[in-house]
């Protein structure tokens, strides 16, 4: 049975030795997760299958967690459990029964006690059912930002654990954290006057991804690149998001963000952070986050003539925008890091959709050999890739001698890929990794107040200019690299681009 067996046993016990390593609480008991907007599309498709594979894990245990789903839609719990159902993919239908039966539903309105009342009576009664003397509440808002001031009021008014047992409140926002530093702001005191910064959890699902959660490894647990990694060495450092579809029927959610606010200000800027920050003191979560809001402040003003915006031919037939949208559907812009390691060193944040591929990478480009002797600069530079999704990998590219009787170089690589290094494994969802650190109370891999801040001064600037019309999107065709003017961009600032190359994941055939 789901959380019974011995893996989950020696996953607890390696969880124990890492808590203590990081003075983090250990704790057992009663725990109730709610998720708030139980009915709509993020709780169906990330948040529940994300508990039930926690919870096919062991990492939530039947006699332990009690789930509960909170909307407006009039609902019982058979009938939540049955929009569930098509979401969860398990090893067997025993399981995902068996999680299902967790799941109990509790309607209601955001923004009166009544249904708050009910939901805490739910949590209640369970608790006191469990007789453990602990209470555990986890309080996941699937919801617009606009409702979070109201939703947070009725939880602290209605649904915060009781002072007579022991235990936490703690809540997960769901970004958009507002749509500039304004904004941002009044989201961020109208919570900090309900919650401590250490009840809330600003989820960015990037953090939670393999690759992302390897940066920190790779930088500071090899020594090969301590010496490397800095302006001496590195010319440039990409990072890069791509989609090969459009909007998709979501034109009028996108276009009140654009690109910038739904992708760069937030994923990218949050690997940014870690692709460029210092070692931090310890591993810590406050020690790693310090690290990232010192980073970011020191980033300069972006010019407006390091910022390419795009948007796709097509994108204004969906008749939910408007004829004169100007929101980008793409956008590479250049940030430059004002301290000693990467001054004068580019990095650009690029991401767009309706592109010819789908991917997520980092790209470190190295500088040129001084006093070439192979004659070989054209084929192009040492790059160190981490792609990110899909096909998890990392390889360096390098340039090596081609085999056979001539002294020809040619670009080759090292290569890990995850999916032949490690066939056997699998590689947990984002929303997995981060439910559990907010379980555990590691807040590591979460937005911090001051650290949303320091993203929003980078780019409040730009996107208010944006708003203004005093920086315009140039269309380019669905399927192609985007705008001609960001490779143009990306030339100018250092990237030299490989030609004649390609990486291709290797497979087992």
């Amino acid at each position: 049975m789901a959380g019974t067996d011995s893996s989950a046993s020696s996953r607890q016990s390696s969880f124990n030795s890492l808590a203590k390593d990081l003075e983090l609480p250990l704790e057992q008991g009663c725990l109730t997760i709610v998720v708030l907007g139980a009915s709509g599309d993020l709780a169906k498709k990330k948040t529940f299958p994300a508990l039930y594979h926690l919870f096919e894990q062991g990492f939530l245990q039947s006699g332990e967690v009690h789930i509960v789903g909170y909307a407006r839609t009039n609902l019982s719990d058979d009938g939540l459990r049955g929009r569930i159902r098509a979401y969860l993919k398990g090893a067997s239908e025993e399981h995902v029964s068996e999680f299902l039966q967790l799941i109990k539903y509790v309607s209601g309105s955001y923004d009166s006690g009544e249904g708050f009342e009910k939901l805490n009576k739910e949590i209640s009664d369970y608790e006191m059912s469990n007789n453990s003397g602990s209470s555990r509440r986890l309080f996941y808002l699937a919801l617009p930002p606009s409702v979070y001031p109201s939703v947070c009021k009725m939880i602290r008014t209605y649904c915060m654990s009781p002072t007579s047992r022991t235990g936490w409140t703690r809540v997960i926002v769901e970004k958009p954290f507002g749509r500039d530093l304004d904004s941002a702001e009044e989201l961020s005191t109208q919570l900090g006057e309900l919650f401590q910064e250490d009840q809330l959890y600003r989820i960015d699902h990037y953090l939670g991804k393999e690759l992302v959660q390897n940066l920190l490894v790779l930088r500071f647990a090899n020594r090969l690149f301590l010496p490397l990694w800095n302006r001496d060495n590195v010319d440039n450092i990409q990072i890069v998001f791509r989609e090969d579809f459009g909007t998709d029927g979501r034109g009028g959610y996108f276009d009140q963000y654009g690109i910038i606010r739904d992708i760069i200000q937030n994923h990218l800027l949050q690997v940014f952070c870690l692709v460029a920050m210092e070692k931090p003191v310890s591993l810590k979560p406050e020690h790693i986050r310090d690290e990232k809001v010192k980073v970011l402040q020191s980033v300069n003003p972006i010019k407006d003539e390091e910022v390419v915006l795009g948007q796709y031919q097509g994108y204004k037939d969906d008749p939910t925008v408007p004829d004169d949208s100007n929101t980008p559907t793409f956008a590479s812009i250049v940030l430059r890091v004002h301290n000693e390691r990467w001054e004068g060193v580019p990095f650009i944040l690029k991401a767009g959709k309706a592109l010819n591929s789908r991917k997520a990478e980092i790209r470190v480009q190295f500088k040129d050999v001084p006093g070439d002797i192979f004659k070989c600069k054209k084929q192009g530079r040492n790059e160190f890739v981490i792609r990110l999704q899909p096909s998890e990998a990392m390889y360096m590219k390098l340039t090596v001698k081609k085999p056979g009787l001539e002294m020809a170089t040619e670009q080759s690589e090292l290569d890990l890929s995850y999916g032949m290094r490690y066939q056997d494994v699998k590689i947990p969802e984002a929303y997995e990794r981060l439910i559990l650190d907010t379980i555990r109370g590691d807040q590591q891999h979460f937005v911090r107040r001051d650290e949303l801040k320091a993203a929003w001064q980078i780019f409040t600037p730009l996107l208010h200019n944006i708003d203004a019309g005093k920086l315009k999107a140039v269309s380019y065709k669905p399927g192609s690299r985007g705008p001609k003017e960001a490779d143009e961009l990306s030339e100018k600032v250092g990237y030299m681009q490989t030609h004649g190359y390609i990486w291709i994941p290797p497979t087992l055939a």
